[in-house]
C-alpha cells in the first residue's frame, strides 16, 4: 500500500534498489546530491546531474523533462554517505515558466523495481520558488526511510547548493543550467536496428556528422526502446504501461490507455498483437524493389502484424520512431557544430597575438564556415529522411480505417457500424517543427485505460491566440463531441454508452450532434442534482463490478445488467459539483478504466483551484488534450516537445451527423 507523504513526514524503505518517479507537466531539471551524516555535500563529485548523470548509486536523467525517473541503490552507495536528495528545479533561460507557482504541483514517488509504489509526495504552497529539496532518503540506525521535505528556493540552483553547504555551488549550477541549455541529452543514438522476428527493418537515420568532419564527438550513452506518446510503452502508439519509463512522450503520452508489461531495457519493441503473443507475426508483404540509387517506395500496410489494421498500427508507430530519431540526430548535430565553433572561438579570443589583426579575422571566419558546414550536412540528412517520411505518409493516410483515420478521409464516407473493437482510436495528430509538414496519427490503445481531459483554459493554446475563455470552451466541448463520436462509431452496436454531465446547460449547442441522434443513453444531466444522480449510478456500478471481479463471481451479475464500455463527458467542472461529487470523480478517474467506465473531463485547471492540491490526483490520472495546436505533449527519449492537434470535424461537414445517425439505427436494431 502506498503511503502518502505530507511535508515532514517519513516512511520506512524497505528494498536497496529504488526508482523515483517525478510528474510535474512542464519540464524540469532533476538533480541527485550525497550527504554525510550532516546533510553537507562534500563536493560537485557528490551530485548527479545532467552533465554528470551518474554517481555511485546514482543515475538521473540527461536533460530537462516532465516527467523523469531516477534509479537509486542503496547499497550501492559509499558508506560516508547518510542521505541522498532529490533536487528539482526549472530550466534557468528558457521560455518556459520560472515560478513552481505557475505549474502544476510537481508529484514525486518512490517505487520498487517492479513499478509497485512505497510512498508519494505533492509538493503543494510553492509560489515564487525556482528550485525545491522534494524529498530525501535518509540512513537511521542502519535502515534507510524517505522523508517528504518540500523546501524551495527563489534564488533557484544556486540558492539550493549553497545552502546545502556545497562549496562552489554557483559553479556547479552554472554546468548544470549551461548541460540542459546545450542540449546534451539530444546527442543520443540510434535504437537497435530490430530483428527479422520483431516489426519491419526500417533504415536507422544517418549520421550527420562523419568522423573526420567533427573530431570526436560526443558519445551518447545507450537507451532504452522509445516508448510511446506521452511517456508510455511499447504497444504502440499512446499506450502506457504500468509506471514505465515516460516516454513523451510517451507519449502520444504525450500518450494512452492499456498496459502491456515492460519491456526489457535495450531489447526490441514488441509490437504483436497481445492476442497473440505465442506465435510469430506473418511478415510484412513483399515490397517491389526499388530502382538504383532510389529510396524505397512506401507502401501502406508493409509492418508486420495479424491483419491489414494491425500492420497499419504498427507501421504510424513506426513512422513516429523514425520522425524521433531522425529530428534527434539533427538536432544533436546542429548543437554539436555551435559547441565545437564556440570552443574554437573562445581559443581565438584567449590567445592575445590572434585576438585582433587580420590572423584573428580569419579563425572566426573558418570556425563559422566550419559550422555552417556541419550544420548544413546535418540539414542535408535530414531533409533526405524527412522526404522519405512524407512520402510514406502521403501513401499511408488514405488507407487508414476509420477508426485511424481524419474526418475528412473518404474512409468515413464508406462507414458501417463494425462488429468487432478496433486496435486503437485515433485522438489527433502529433507533429515535430522541423517537419511541420508531417502529421503522425497519435492512436491510443482500446479499450481506454486512462481517462481524457480536453483542457478549456486560455493555456491550451500554445501561441496564445485564445483569450476568448467562452470560444475557448466552446471549442473544447466540441473536441470531446468528435472523441466520443468516434468511440461510438468505432465499437460494436450497443458496446458503448455515453452519458453527458452538463449542469449549466452551458453545452447545449456543440452537444446537438449527440443529442438529435440519440446516441446518448439519457439527456445531459442538469444542475446539481442531475450530477449526483449520473455520478451515483456510475459508482455504484464500479463498486458491484469490482466485487464481482474481486469474489470471482463475474458471471452472478444481476440479470440485464448493462456489460457495456460507460463513457461520462463531464462539461463546465466544477459548477454543480459539491464535495461528495468531487470524491466520486476522483473515484471513477482512478477505479472507472479497469471496470468499463471511463471519464472525459472538459474544464478549466484554474477555475477548479479553489479545492487545490485535493485536485492534483484527478488531473494526473487523466490524459491530457488540447482543443487548439499545442506543444505539451514531451518524450523523455531524445526529449522532444511534440505538437499535439486534435481530430476535428471540418467545418460544414455533415459526415459527424451521418456517422452517428447510422450508430443510433444500429444501436435501436441491436436493443
Amino acid at each position: 500500500m502506498t503511503a502518502e507523504l505530507v511535508r515532514g513526514q517519513n516512511h520506512p524503505l524497505s528494498q536497496a534498489r529504488l526508482e523515483i518517479r517525478i510528474s510535474a507537466g512542464t519540464p524540469i531539471v532533476a538533480v541527485a546530491a550525497l550527504g554525510d551524516e550532516n546533510g553537507r555535500i562534500h563536493g560537485a563529485e557528490w551530485v548527479a546531474h545532467p552533465g554528470a548523470p551518474t554517481q555511485p548509486g546514482l543515475e538521473v536523467p540527461r536533460q530537462a523533462a516532465a516527467d523523469h525517473r531516477l534509479a537509486v541503490d542503496l547499497d550501492a552507495v559509499p558508506e560516508a554517505v547518510h542521505r541522498v536528495s532529490v533536487l528539482l528545479a526549472l530550466p534557468a533561460g528558457g521560455t518556459g515558466p520560472v515560478r513552481f507557482g505557475a505549474v502544476a504541483a510537481p508529484f514525486v514517488a518512490v517505487t520498487g523495481l517492479d513499478g509497485g509504489e512505497i510512498a508519494s509526495y505533492t509538493i503543494t504552497d510553492l509560489e515564487a520558488e525556482s528550485a525545491v529539496v522534494a524529498l530525501e532518503l535518509y540512513r537511521r540506525q542502519g535502515a534507510w526511510k524517505v522523508r517528504a521535505v518540500g523546501q524551495g528556493y527563489a534564488g533557484g540552483l544556486a540558492e539550493l547548493l549553497t545552502d546545502q553547504e556545497l562549496p562552489q555551488a554557483h559553479q556547479l549550477a552554472r554546468s548544470i543550467n549551461d548541460a540542459v541549455s546545450q542540449g546534451l541529452a539530444r546527442s543520443v543514438q540510434a535504437p537497435p536496428p530490430r530483428t527479422a522476428d520483431g516489426d519491419r527493418s526500417r533504415q536507422a537515420a544517418a549520421p550527420a556528422l562523419g568522423p573526420d568532419q567533427a573530431g570526436t564527438a560526443p558519445q551518447p550513452a545507450p537507451v532504452p526502446p522509445m516508448p510511446p506518446y506521452g511517456g508510455r510503452t511499447p504497444g504502440g502508439p499512446g499506450q502506457p504501461a504500468p509506471q514505465q519509463p515516460s516516454y513523451p512522450g510517451s507519449a502520444p503520452d504525450h500518450d494512452a490507455v492499456t498496459q502491456p508489461s515492460a519491456p526489457t531495457s535495450g531489447g526490441p519493441i514488441d509490437y504483436s498483437h497481445p492476442r497473440r503473443q505465442n506465435a510469430a507475426p506473418p511478415p510484412p508483404p513483399t515490397v517491389p524493389p526499388a530502382e538504383p540509387g532510389q529510396p524505397a517506395r512506401p507502401v501502406a500496410g508493409d509492418a508486420t502484424g495479424w491483419s491489414m489494421e494491425e500492420r497499419l498500427y504498427n507501421q504510424v508507430w513506426g513512422m513516429f520512431e523514425d520522425l524521433a530519431r531522425t529530428t534527434a540526430a539533427y538536432r544533436s548535430a546542429a548543437d554539436f557544430a555551435e559547441s565545437r565553433m564556440d570552443t574554437e572561438l573562445e581559443q581565438v579570443l584567449s590567445d592575445p597575438r590572434s585576438r585582433i589583426g587580420g590572423q584573428g579575422d580569419a579563425a572566426r571566419e573558418a570556425a563559422r564556415a566550419r559550422y555552417a558546414q556541419l550544420v548544413a550536412q546535418a540539414q542535408e540528412a535530414l531533409d533526405r529522411d524527412l522526404a522519405q517520411l512524407a512520402a510514406e505518409a502521403d501513401v499511408v493516410e488514405p488507407a487508414l480505417p476509420p477508426a485511424y483515420a481524419r474526418w475528412d478521409s473518404p474512409a468515413w464516407h464508406a462507414y458501417r457500424v463494425p462488429m468487432e473493437i478496433p486496435m486503437a482510436l485515433r485522438l489527433g495528430d502529433l507533429h515535430l517543427p522541423e517537419a511541420d509538414r508531417i502529421r503522425i496519427p497519435m492512436l491510443v490503445r482500446l479499450p481506454l485505460e486512462r481517462g481524457l481531459w480536453i483542457d478549456s483554459g486560455s493555456a491550451g493554446s500554445s501561441d496564445g491566440s485564445f483569450t476568448d475563455s467562452h470560444a475557448m470552451s466552446r471549442l473544447a466541448l466540441e473536441t470531446a463531441v468528435a472523441h466520443a463520436a468516434r468511440l461510438l462509431a468505432v465499437y460494436p452496436a450497443g458496446e458503448f454508452t455515453v452519458h453527458v454531465i452538463d449542469p449549466a446547460g452551458s453545452g447545449a449547442q456543440p452537444l446537438a450532434p449527440l443529442v438529435r441522434t440519440g446516441v446518448l443513453a439519457a439527456p445531459p444531466a442538469l444542475g446539481a442534482a442531475g450530477v449526483a444522480d449520473v455520478l451515483g449510478r456510475l459508482t455504484q456500478r464500479v463498486d458491484l463490478v469490482q466485487m464481482a471481479v474481486r469474489g470471482g463471481a463475474a458471471d452472478s451479475l444481476p440479470p440485464g445488467f448493462d456489460t457495456s464500455q460507460q463513457l461520462v463527458i463531464v462539461n463546465d467542472f466544477p459548477h454543480g459539483f459539491d464535495d461528495r461529487a468531487v470524491n466520486q470523480l476522483r473515484y471513477l478517474a482512478d477505479e472507472g478504466p479497469a471496470f468499463g467506465v471511463h471519464l472525459m473531463m472538459v474544464a478549466d485547471r484554474e477555475q477548479s483551484s479553489g479545492y487545490g492540491p485535493l485536485l492534483a490526483p484527478l488531473w494526473r490520472s487523466l490524459l491530457r488534450l488540447t482543443p487548439v495546436a499545442d506543444d505539451h505533449l514531451a518524450d523523455p527519449w531524445v526529449g522532444h516537445a511534440w505538437t499535439y492537434e486534435p481530430s476535428l470535424v471540418p467545418p460544414g461537414s455533415l459526415i459527424l451527423q451521418q456517422v452517428l445517425s447510422q450508430v443510433a439505427t444500429a444501436r435501436t436494431k441491436f436493443s
